[in-house]
C-alpha cells in the first residue's frame, strides 16, 4: 500500500488565490478552470455550498459563474447531478501520470488530497479573507484506488456515468487515466465496512494541516518524526535533498518541493503510515 499526498485546488499559479475555510469552518476546495471542461462553475455544489459566488467574488469577478471548471478530484455525490452508477473519480495525465506509473501506483493505494486554503469572513453579502490569516497546506479528501483505468480504452466508453469527467473531453492521450475509488476503504489489511473509498473532510482540523505553525511560507511542513528518512528509507518522493529534512522534538520539518503533484510514500519502508492514516481518516 502506497499513501500519495496529491496537490489539487486552487493555488496561485492555478486560480490565483487560496481555497476558503469558511467562517462555520467548512472546507471548500475550489476546482481550477479549464476551458475544455463541460462542467461551469454554477454546476457545482462542494460541502453544502453553491461555489460559483465564492469563485466570482474572491477572484474579484476574474473567474465568472460561466467558465469551464476542472472538477477533478470528484470525491462525492452531492456535487452534481449523477448518472446510475456513479463512482469518485480522480483523472491525470502528463508528468504526474508518469511518476504515479513509474512508482507503481494500483489498486489499494490511497490519495491524499491537499491544497492552498486561507480563512474568511462573510459580511455585507460576500467572503472576504479574513485579515491577518495566511494560506496554509490543508488535507481536505481522499480516494483508495479500486480501478485503473486508461481513458482512451473501450472500458471507459462503456462507462456512460464518466463522461461528463473532464479528462474524458480531452484529445487522444495514451497517458490519460482515471482512477475510480473502491466501496469501503481498507488500511493495511483491516477492510472498515460503511467507510467510504472516498470522499471529503468538511470541515479544517489541525491534524490535517501540512503547514508547520507560524510558517513563514504554506510549502514548509510539520509532520510526525517517523516520515524522517533514516537508515536507508527511501524518502517521499521528490525529496531525496537531505537539506529539506530538519528534526524538531519528535517532529520534522520539511521544506516540500514546488515541483510535483504527487508525493508518494512506501508503506513497505515507513510501517507507521497505518497508523497515521487510521487517525487522519478517523478508522478505529
Amino acid at each position: 500500500m502506497k499513501p500519495i499526498l496529491s496537490r489539487k485546488g486552487f493555488d496561485t499559479s492555478a486560480g490565483g488565490i487560496p481555497s476558503p475555510i469558511l467562517p462555520d469552518g467548512r472546507l471548500v476546495s475550489l476546482p481550477i478552470p479549464d476551458k475544455h471542461s463541460p462542467i461551469r462553475y454554477a454546476d457545482i455544489n462542494i460541502n453544502g455550498e453553491k461555489i460559483d459566488p465564492l469563485v466570482s467574488g474572491l477572484t474579484g469577478g476574474r473567474i465568472p459563474p460561466h467558465y469551464g471548471a476542472h472538477l477533478d478530484p470528484d470525491l462525492t455525490f452531492g456535487n452534481l447531478p449523477r448518472h446510475t452508477g456513479w463512482r469518485p473519480l480522480f483523472g491525470q495525465t502528463g508528468a504526474a501520470q508518469g511518476h504515479l506509473s513509474k512508482n507503481r501506483v494500483e489498486a489499494g493505494d490511497i490519495f491524499l488530497f491537499f491544497g492552498l486554503f486561507r480563512r474568511t469572513t462573510f459580511a455585507n453579502g460576500s467572503y472576504a479573507w479574513l485579515k491577518g490569516s495566511p494560506p496554509i497546506h490543508v488535507i481536505w479528501g481522499w480516494l483508495q484506488i479500486g480501478k485503473v483505468l486508461p481513458v482512451d480504452s473501450s472500458k471507459v466508453l462503456l462507462l456512460v456515468w464518466t463522461a461528463y469527467h473532464p479528462h474524458c473531453h480531452r484529445g487522444p492521450d495514451r497517458n490519460n487515466v482515471l482512477y475510480v475509488s473502491c466501496d469501503n476503504l481498507s488500511i493495511g489489511q483491516v477492510v472498515h465496512d460503511g467507510r467510504s473509498g472516498a470522499g471529503i473532510f468538511p470541515d479544517f482540523s489541525t491534524d490535517r494541516q501540512l503547514t508547520a505553525p507560524s510558517a513563514p511560507h504554506p510549502s514548509l511542513w510539520e509532520l510526525p518524526g517517523w516520515f524522517f528518512p533514516k537508515d536507508g528509507r527511501k524518502p517521499i518522493t521528490y525529496h531525496t535533498d537531505p537539506e529539506r529534512w530538519r528534526r524538531t522534538e519528535g517532529r520534522v520539518e520539511l521544506r516540500t518541493a514546488a515541483r510535483g503533484q504527487e508525493f508518494i510514500l512506501d508503506c513497505d519502508e515507513y510501517p507507521e503510515v497505518y497508523t497515521w492514516l487510521s487517525c487522519i481518516l478517523k478508522c478505529p
